[in-house]
C-alpha cells in the first residue's frame, strides 16, 4: 500500500516536470522565435489592400504605390479606379460603406466629406495611429486638418490641397490689391484699358463655386458658418460685413452683367482671352494661362491671395484627402500605405508626377518639387494657401451647403438683405443640422 502511494507520488512529479519542461525555452527544445521565428514569419505576411481614388492620367498614384510597396515588400496595394466626378465617387462610397463592404481599404474622400462619413460610422479613427507613429500634425496646412476633424477626432490624411486665389495680369497690375475696397478701385480704373472688358470676375451661379466664395468674404470679415464646436454661428455682424461685400462686388460695373451663370470654366475662359485684369479661382488657372495654344496671356500672370477684408484674407479650401474603411481586414497595413502618400516621400512623388500642391509645409522649400511646379515656389501662392478655411464642417453638408446658395443668391439678385439672408440661413441650418 505504501508502495503504490511512493509510486502514485512519483508520476505527479514525473507529470509536473513534463509540464515545466514544455514551457520552459531552458529545459524544453530551443528558442527559435529570433530571425524567422513564428512571430515575425506572420508579421511578414504578405497581404493585399486596396486603395481607390478617382481615375489618375498622371500615373502619379502608381509611382507612390511603387515605391512603398519597395519599402514594405509585404504589403501589396491595388490600385482601384472610380469615376471622375466626385459626386458619383462619393455615392458609390456610400453604397459599398453602408453595405458594411471590407472590399476597399483605403480611399481618397473630397475635403467636405469626413463630417458625413464620420457621422456614419465609415471612417476608422486616426488619432491612435497619430499618437503611436508621433505625426506632428501641426507640420500641415491647418485648413485640411480643419476639415478632417470631426468631433473632436480626425478621420483623415490631407493629401494635396487647392484655395481660393487671385489671379492677375502683370501687364496691366502694378501691385496686387490688399484690400477687397482696393480691388474695386484698381478694377475700376483698369476696365477698358487693352482688350479688357471687365474688372473683376468670380464665381455667382449657384453653386458650389457660390458658397465658396461666400465663405471667403464672410471668413474675410471675421465670420463663420458653423463653429468648431458644430454650432450655426452665421447670424453674426461680421457675416453681415462680409456678405454685404459680395453683393456689392456681385452687382457693380467691374464684372460681367450676368456674372450669375459664371462658373470656373466662364471665368477661366474671360481671363485667358485677356477680358480681365482679375479674376477668383483655382489653382489650376496658373497653368492655363500660361498654355500656348489657348491663352493670350502667356508669361503675363501672378497670383496673390486674396483681398483681405477687415478680419483679413480668407481662401476656401479644397483639395482632397485619404481615409481608412472601418470595416478593413487590414487597418494597419491600411495606415502604413496612408502614413506613407500623405507623408513627406508620397506627397513629393505626387506633387512632382502629378502637380498637386502638398499639405506639408516643410515640402514647398524642396528644390525638385519647385524645379518641377515652378508656380510652388512664388510667394503669393504659399501665401493664399496659408490663408485657407474649410467649408462648414457638418454631416449633411449637401444641405447646408443649398441653404447657402439659395440664400446668398437671393441676397444678390436683391430679393432679401444680407441681414435677412443670414437670419434665415442660421434658422434653416438649424433645423437640418445633424450632429
Amino acid at each position: 500500500m505504501k508502495r503504490l502511494k511512493n509510486s502514485k507520488l512519483m508520476m505527479v512529479f514525473l507529470a509536473l516536470f513534463l509540464i515545466l519542461a514544455a514551457c520552459s525555452p531552458n529545459l524544453a527544445e530551443p528558442n527559435t522565435d529570433e530571425g524567422d521565428g513564428t512571430k515575425d514569419s506572420k508579421e511578414q505576411e504578405e497581404v493585399t489592400i486596396v486603395y481607390a481614388r478617382g481615375k489618375d492620367a498622371t500615373g502619379a498614384t502608381q509611382k507612390i504605390v511603387d515605391a512603398f510597396m519597395k519599402k514594405h515588400p509585404n504589403i501589396n496595394v491595388e490600385v482601384r479606379d472610380m469615376p471622375t466626378d466626385s459626386g458619383a465617387q462619393h455615392d458609390q462610397y456610400v453604397t459599398s460603406l453602408n453595405a458594411g463592404s471590407s472590399e476597399i481599404d483605403v480611399f481618397d474622400i473630397d475635403v467636405i466629406w469626413p463630417a458625413e462619413f464620420a457621422q456614419a460610422e465609415y471612417l476608422l479613427p486616426l488619432d491612435r495611429f497619430i499618437q503611436q507613429d508621433g505625426i506632428n500634425l501641426e507640420d500641415y496646412n491647418q485648413g485640411p486638418i480643419t476639415a478632417a476633424t470631426f468631433n473632436g477626432k480626425l478621420w483623415a490624411m490631407p493629401k494635396f490641397i487647392d484655395a481660393g486665389m487671385l489671379f492677375y495680369r502683370t501687364d496691366l497690375v502694378k501691385e496686387p490689391p490688399k484690400t477687397w475696397d482696393d480691388l474695386i478701385a484698381q478694377a475700376s480704373e483698369i476696365q477698358g484699358q487693352g482688350k479688357t472688358k471687365f474688372g473683376y470676375l468670380m464665381q455667382a451661379k449657384q453653386y458650389e463655386g457660390l458658397v465658396c466664395n461666400a465663405v471667403e468674404f464672410i471668413a474675410a470679415y471675421g465670420g463663420q458658418i458653423i463653429d468648431e464646436n458644430g454650432e450655426v454661428v452665421i447670424d453674426s455682424e461680421d457675416s453681415v460685413q462680409g456678405l454685404k461685400k459680395l453683393i456689392e462686388i456681385a452687382n457693380s460695373d467691374i464684372v460681367p452683367d450676368n456674372i450669375t451663370t459664371f462658373t470656373e470654366p466662364e471665368s477661366h475662359t474671360a481671363f485667358i482671352e485677356g477680358q480681365s485684369p482679375f479674376v477668383r479661382n483655382w489653382p489650376y488657372q496658373y497653368a492655363l494661362a500660361n498654355d500656348p495654344d489657348q491663352s493670350e496671356i502667356v508669361d503675363k500672370v501672378a497670383v496673390a491671395p486674396l483681398p483681405e477684408g477687415d478680419a483679413g484674407s480668407a481662401a476656401a479650401l479644397g483639395g482632397w484627402l485619404a481615409a481608412i474603411n472601418k470595416y478593413s481586414e487590414h487597418p494597419k497595413e491600411a495606415w502604413e500605405f496612408l502614413k506613407f502618400m500623405t507623408g513627406p516621400e508620397g506627397q513629393k512623388i505626387d506633387a512632382i508626377y502629378g502637380s498637386h500642391a502638398p499639405t506639408l509645409l516643410a515640402l514647398y522649400e524642396d528644390e525638385e518639387i519647385i524645379e518641377a511646379n515652378p508656380f510652388f515656389g512664388e510667394e503669393g501662392f504659399q501665401q493664399a494657401l496659408e490663408s485657407a478655411v474649410s467649408r462648414p464642417v457638418a454631416p449633411n453638408y449637401a444641405e447646408i451647403s443649398e441653404i447657402i446658395q439659395i440664400q446668398v443668391s437671393k441676397a444678390i439678385a436683391g430679393e432679401i438683405t444680407a441681414e435677412e439672408a443670414v437670419k434665415t440661413m442660421q434658422k434653416e441650418m438649424e433645423a437640418k443640422l445633424v450632429k
